[in-house]
């Protein structure tokens, strides 16, 4: 039996649907794993993750069969053997598994046991539950593998340590999340190691897919929790461990140990992230939005510079007659420090034409919120007339403290391809803001400025969307102060009025927020998708009914 093994974790980035593509790059790994008895892949690496109902085409499970079975074949050539997850169909169903392969052949296969079917995991809608996973005889050496999920459940680690385990190694598909770091390693990891006495790997991909963002972050605990090594979070990367048998137990030689991002710059590299794998891989030139001088879209195109430099971002001020001429000068300076495209398209010829258009039948009726939001869709269909001319994806600019009581314009500012503040709530936006104009994000050296990115002024002026004389955000709402905490009860937490009422906030403005809450709900039906940062995003995660009676007082 052996007594040392060597084990590369390929810390990797996938593209769901492109078997192949995804394919070479696993071989490319492994030829750089040099010395290595093993190279182990994250969660559906072949497939990608997650694949939705991609993966219940019976055309993609050929592919992926054929794919495995070529991985296999290269392992003839006496290098490492390859851990790899993918897609297994068996008797009608399907199964999320890693499969070993080594020696030219696929020689053991392992089913996932735990689905996931909350948040943004919808698991049971694609795969059929495996039995409890014995583990993998791996050169004498036995290794549980528990698949991602299945290492949150004690009695599947406690089974695979009663089957005689030596080792265990989770290769996962786990999205970024605000905290999640601690949660995985001290939480979930820590809680594993001391109930069953075994050193685990915990192998995660990185990359954007939709509106989910996987940070990496993998490591390598001891059984006595010390960790031997962590991985970079935001970056491809390959860590080969060395394990050695001592006194009947196994243990990884110590490694590089890798500083993890801290908030709030976690929340601006998955922001960066997202939308650089978003553009690329969806093969968009770039993207155009509008800047209005204002933080939300001061921010939206520094994040769209550092993740695709600034020969990719094309900004647009839309000046109305209630636009300032701070707003003026504030997109222009913003441009300049990002070193943009800039265009100025007013739109007050368009406001004209459809003051006329309408003046028959708006006779005798105020001014009002339509008026605004005819100022709000002109600006959309300004900034799609460019996205459709030139190619650019539309990036819009909202936030999460907008998108919850419906303070954005349907088929107008919520208009576009992608949001990257659609889960960041206003407060949130503001300490961005202040950290970007300080720091340099690590995925974004080499795309964007290494100063400022936007005048002091565009964060500590009062929001205002200038759709009207003297308007202010507040005018409309709480500060952002008091809306933030209350929108967070509300959403995250599922708080009813009274609870929050219970935690000093006034009855009635929290009432009313819970209102606009539901009655908002048929827009977010309708804006774009954006990038993942909490518990609870719009979208995947919250899944509420548009036709909606239910107040909690």
């Amino acid at each position: 039996m052996t007594a040392k093994l060597v084990i590369a974790l390929a810390q990797m980035t996938q593209s769901v649907g492109d078997l192949a593509a995804n394919a070479d790059a696993m071989l490319e790994w492994r030829a750089r794993a040099t010395g290595a008895d093993l190279i182990v892949y994250p969660e559906l690496q072949l497939i990608g993750y997650p694949p939705e109902d991609l993966v219940l085409k019976p055309a993609l499970i050929e592919r992926a069969d054929h794919e495995l079975d070529r991985l296999a074949q290269a392992t003839a050539d006496g290098g490492p053997a390859m851990l790899v997850g993918t897609v297994a169909a068996a008797q009608g169903v399907l199964f999320n598994v890693v499969a070993l392969l080594e020696n030219g052949a696929v020689t053991q296969i392992r089913q996932k046991r735990e689905l996931p079917n909350y948040g943004t995991f919808d698991e049971k809608r694609l795969f059929a539950p495996g039995p409890l996973p014995a583990p993998i005889d791996f050169r004498g050496v036995k290794i549980g593998v528990p698949i991602c999920e299945d290492i949150w459940f004690a009695f599947v680690t406690a089974h695979l340590k009663a089957q005689g385990a030596d080792i265990l190694i989770s290769p996962n598909g786990s999205p970024y999340e605000v905290d999640k770091d601690e949660r995985r390693l001290n939480g979930v990891a820590g809680t594993r190691v001391r109930e069953t006495g075994l050193p685990l790997v915990y192998l995660n991909r990185v990359g954007g897919q939709d509106e989910l963002v996987f940070d990496g972050a993998s490591f390598v605990m001891n059984a006595d929790l010390s960790i031997a090594a962590q991985m970079p979070d935001w970056e491809e990367a390959l860590a080969i461990t060395t394990w050695e048998k001592r006194e009947g137990a196994w243990t990884c030689l110590p490694g590089d140990v890798h500083q993890l991002d801290e908030r709030p710059a976690d929340i601006y590299n998955a922001m960066v992230l997202g939308l650089r794998d978003y553009v690329n891989r969806n093969r968009f030139p770039g993207v155009v939005l509008g800047l209005s001088g204002g933080i939300d879209s001061a921010l939206s195109a520094a994040v769209a510079v550092d993740a695709l430099g600034p020969d990719r971002v094309w900004c647009v001020m839309m000046p109305s007659r209630f636009t300032s001429q701070d707003s003026l000068d504030d997109a222009i300076e913003c441009a300049r420090l990002l070193g943009v495209r800039y265009d100025n398209i007013p739109i007050e010829p368009a406001v004209g034409a459809f003051d006329a258009m309408l003046a028959d039948v708006f006779s005798g009726r105020n001014r009002d919120l339509t008026e605004e939001n005819i100022q709000s869709r002109i600006r959309g269909v300004t900034l799609m007339a460019l996205s459709n001319k030139f190619g650019h994806m539309l990036l819009t600019t909202g936030n999460k403290s907008e998108m919850s009581v419906g303070y954005a314009t349907i088929y107008g500012d919520m208009a576009g391809g992608y949001s990257v503040l659609k889960d960041a709530y206003k407060t949130t936006v503001f300490d961005l803001s202040r950290w970007r104009n300080a720091n340099m994000p690590s995925l974004g050296v080499g795309f964007g400025p290494q100063g400022p990115v936007m005048p002091e002024r565009v964060i500590t002026k009062p929001p205002t969307a200038e759709l009207r004389d003297n308007q202010k955000d507040e005018d409309s709402l709480p500060p952002y102060e008091v809306l933030d905490p209350i929108l967070y009860g509300l959403v995250e937490e599922e708080l009813s009025v009274a609870q929050l009422v219970a935690r000093g906030f006034d009855q009635d403005i929290v009432a009313r927020i819970e209102r606009l809450l539901y009655i908002a709900e048929y827009k977010r039906r309708q804006s774009p998708p954006g990038v993942k940062i909490g518990s609870r995003n719009f979208g995947r995660d919250r899944r509420y009914p548009i036709t909606n009676a239910f107040r909690s007082i």
